[in-house]
């Protein structure tokens, strides 16, 4: 059942829900609580209620009663988050979208801040700030949030091709809708369902905008998460790249973009095949193998950058397809790790912390709990049912796996080449 929009507000929410009741109303809330009445005018947020188990088709229910702004979309059955999210798009009338987790939030003043630049720029795609919350309150800044510095008005991805680094989630862009039609771009079904909807949207853009200010609150370690969770399904991120790289080799993207996107997918893969608390150990040499698979077959001839020191070598080693090198590497990093948790953690002042940077939030076998990779970002981001929670998107220092011109020691390149 879906209540009849009755005007075309400039922005849409789309929030699709599921087994977040503990979560769901400061979501709402941080949308549409202290909005003037022209700011609520201009906003609508359609919930999906994507059959959820607990008491939050209820809480959409009560929520909606007097508010024309929200409507619901109840589905019969659970479809997940990305054809949840579909869902909730067929019904927005809104001239932007804005993809937003039922379990994450918006700090105040957000909206209000966003319209105002949409409004000035009228932009394909917004780009935005956020920082991960964890349980015990600490904050944390992504590794790629830099790369939304000194961004002078809207640009193109030529111009700026560092933003194909960022995070790949979709809360963290609003879309034109009619763009958002142009491409026409949808969520497929499984987990990681980020990877071919996020990466387009930046290369076919002829104007993108970057607020250069926090304006999410990602929510860290939630009962549930992907990223925290051992399952078969991290396999389905081989056909969410499979269906990116289809569309980048039909649009014909530029050599450079597609050369850095095959980098972040392999430092993607890299930060799941060696997380345990993503793959069973039965399953890491399979998924290993696959590794190797894409690694072949979409390596561009001409090369790519490649990061330095431990995450580089890991590179080399899937494109040998060499496992068991793979294997003693990942155990010898582990007990680096083990002694370096040894040595007396220095103090960190309060507020923020660089993600990847914390002590003793890494992951031994070099990736961050986060995601991140020694020196970069890897291309994660899973949200509640499959697609950014936890996980770090590319982005991260100039020494990132997937950092455009990576360098050698002596200032050079450093390139992988087909065979």
């Amino acid at each position: 059942m879906v209540t009849d929009p009755t005007r075309t507000p400039l922005l849409s929410f789309v929030v699709p829900v599921y087994g977040v009741e503990a979560y769901l109303y400061q979501c709402l809330e941080s949308i549409l609580g202290g909005l003037t009445a022209e700011e609520s005018a201009a906003v609508e947020v359609v919930a999906v209620d994507d059959a959820s188990p607990d008491r939050c088709g209820e809480m959409l229910h009560s929520y909606a009663a007097g508010r024309p702004q929200v409507r619901v979309v109840r589905l019969a059955r659970n479809v997940g988050l990305g054809p949840a999210r579909n869902a909730g798009l067929d019904q927005a009338t809104g001239e932007y979208v804005w993809f937003v987790d039922s379990d994450d939030w918006l700090p105040p003043g957000t909206v209000a801040t966003v319209l105002r630049r949409l409004r000035r720029d009228r932009p394909d795609v917004l780009l935005l700030d956020h920082l991960r919350v964890h349980d015990n309150g600490r904050l944390e800044v992504d590794a790629s949030s830099h790369l939304l510095r000194g961004v002078p008005g809207p640009v193109t991805l030529t111009e700026r091709p560092e933003l194909l680094r960022l995070q790949h989630t979709a809360w963290n862009k609003v879309v034109r809708r009619g763009f958002l039609d142009e491409l026409g771009l949808r969520f497929h079904p499984g987990w990681y369902e980020d990877i071919p909807f996020s990466h387009p949207l930046l290369i076919g853009a002829r104007r993108i905008s970057v607020l250069d200010q926090v304006c999410y609150r990602y929510r860290q370690g939630r009962l549930g998460a992907i990223t925290s969770t051992r399952s078969d399904r991290h396999f389905d991120a081989f056909a969410q790249y499979e269906r990116l790289f289809d569309w980048v080799d039909r649009h014909g993207v530029d050599p450079r973009l597609r050369a850095d996107l095959f980098a972040l997918m392999i430092s993607h893969y890299l930060v799941v095949v060696g997380n345990d608390d993503r793959l069973h150990p039965h399953l890491r040499r399979d998924f290993f193998r696959r590794v190797a698979e894409h690694y072949r077959r979409y390596l561009p001839a001409e090369g790519y950058p490649q990061p330095e020191g431990v995450p580089g070598l890991k590179h080399r080693l899937v494109g040998r397809d060499s496992y068991l090198a793979y294997v003693a590497l990942r155990r010898a990093h582990r007990m680096a790790g083990r002694l370096r948790a040894t040595r007396p953690a220095e103090a960190t002042a309060d507020g923020p912390t660089p993600s990847g940077t914390t002590p003793g939030d890494t992951d031994p076998d070099g990736p961050t709990a986060d995601g991140t990779t020694q020196g970069g970002t890897a291309p994660d981001g899973t949200t509640q049912d499959g697609t950014a929670q936890g996980g770090t998107a590319p982005g991260g220092t100039a020494q990132g796996a997937a950092s455009q011109g990576a360098v050698a020691a002596d200032g050079s390149k450093v390139l992988a080449r087909r065979r």
